[in-house]
């Protein structure tokens, strides 16, 4: 498909005639809606529904805060044993539309049944703990993983859009549609009433499964002949990623980027994780305060994402990282000490802006540091080094949580501290990408 498109696109396409193209457009729908999940269950009602349910005191919010970063971390672990499988798959047998539609399709039906199991009291507990709630984390946890693995999918898919000098646009114009989602999944709110914040899930579930349709019909796989394809058992996967993995000289620079965004992700994927109650429960917003502020983050991501897409453009992913890196460092520093609302919608705004400038420049990266018939192998990589850090970065922000719970609010601008120390190392490893030693 690539090469189709190639050769279709000898002539360079004007920025609106590659936006509205219909494999773009489509594409960049599935950003739209995964994005509604993402910030609904991920950012916003999840956690505000596990905030409503256990969190009467301030002792007991932080034990909320724990909850949240290991049910995020749990899925996560599951997306780090399968990520590197579905690079060989993507490079084996050229599907990726087949596995997005059958993973978005499994994240949506759970994300349904998080609203069903939200609903229901079974007037059973453990420890404290309402079954109903159980049942709604499991689903999260299940919904997350599908999420996250389609995203693989996904991000490799890009590479078949357009040429190499087009991926930074293409990336910047994926992201930015789909942080418009943000605001359209957003909507959801005007349907939760009395805080019952479970309530968003089912029309969160209908909103992803309409936005992905365009990507579902629209877009084409072009399947490798049959003939052409290795038998892959389950373990004989990970053997290529080993193998993989023992040319790490050869493809130095990539490794030392996946290393870098190891760390840079740490802070990305707890700080998404945990905004909603860190805000709520430690800057003093409403829920209704902290949609605004979120609505406004969202803004910052979505002009961030484009801006970034041309500056990757002009000097290049590698220097365009750094920027977005320091950036988030920035507002991560003032997160921590916010002591007034106005300095964290200073701090939201800043993170929008990082958050998806990341995305688009680190995927572009990743495209301009691998050789085309092992991208897909490299985005299962790339996926493994983030979803490990998704692991341990809400894993460390939950255990700082669960041992500093009785110093209240304390507790949670440490942990949130602990992020900007990773950050910094990630920043200081990505200077050491060298991209000449790919060649």
């Amino acid at each position: 498909m690539g090469k189709t498109i190639n050769n279709q696109n000898s002539k360079a396409r004007s920025p609106l005639a590659l936006y509205l193209s219909l494999p773009i457009l489509s594409w960049a729908f599935y950003d739209f809606a995964n994005t509604i999940f993402s910030s609904n269950i991920n950012t916003v009602f999840f956690p505000f529904y596990m905030d409503e349910v256990l969190g009467t005191d301030e002792v007991r919010k932080q034990v909320a805060s724990t909850f949240i970063s290991y049910a995020n971390a749990v899925a996560s672990f599951f997306l780090v044993i399968f990520s590197p499988l579905f690079g060989v798959w993507i490079d084996n047998t050229g599907y990726k539309k087949r596995f997005i539609v059958w993973f978005a399709s499994i994240s949506i039906l759970f994300t349904f049944m998080m609203g069903v199991f939200g609903s229901l009291d079974f007037n059973v507990d453990y420890s404290g703990v309402p079954l109903s709630l159980f049942l709604v984390v499991v689903s999260f946890v299940i919904a997350k993983f599908f999420f996250n693995s389609s995203l693989v999918f996904y991000d490799s898919m890009m590479g078949d859009l357009g040429t190499k000098e087009e991926m930074p646009l293409i990336s910047g114009f994926g992201v930015a549609v789909g942080y418009l989602g943000t605001i359209c999944g957003l909507l959801v709110y005007l349907l939760v009433s009395d805080g019952d914040f479970h309530r968003a899930f089912i029309p969160t579930a209908i909103l992803y499964l309409v936005f992905s349709l365009p990507l579902f019909f629209f877009i084409k796989d072009k399947p490798i002949p049959k003939e052409q394809r290795k038998k892959i058992k389950f373990l004989e996967g990970y053997k290529e990623i080993i193998e993989t993995f023992k040319e790490m000289k050869k493809y130095k620079a990539i490794f030392t980027f996946m290393i870098a965004y190891f760390f840079l992700n740490d802070a990305i994927a707890t700080t998404i994780a945990m905004m909603a109650v860190y805000a709520t429960a430690i800057v003093g917003f409403s829920s209704s305060q902290f949609i605004i502020l979120y609505l406004v983050s969202t803004i910052s991501t979505v002009i961030g994402s484009m801006i970034f897409g041309y500056v990757a453009k002009s000097i290049g992913s590698k220097r365009s990282v750094t920027i977005v890196a320091i950036i988030m460092i920035i507002a991560l520093f003032i997160a921590v000490f916010a002591t007034a609302q106005w300095m964290f919608w200073i701090a939201g705004s800043l993170f929008g802006v990082s958050l998806g400038s990341m995305w688009v420049t680190s995927r572009t990266l990743i495209i301009e540091l691998s050789p085309e018939e092992k991208r897909g192998q490299f985005f299962g990589l790339f996926a493994f080094s983030g979803k490990v850090s998704a692991i341990i970065g809400p894993a460390l922000y939950g255990t700082i949580t669960l041992l500093l719970k009785d110093y209240g609010t304390f507790a949670s601008r440490v942990a949130l501290g602990s992020l900007i120390i990773l950050t910094i190392i990630g920043l200081i490893i990505h200077l050491q990408v060298k991209p000449e030693e790919n060649r």
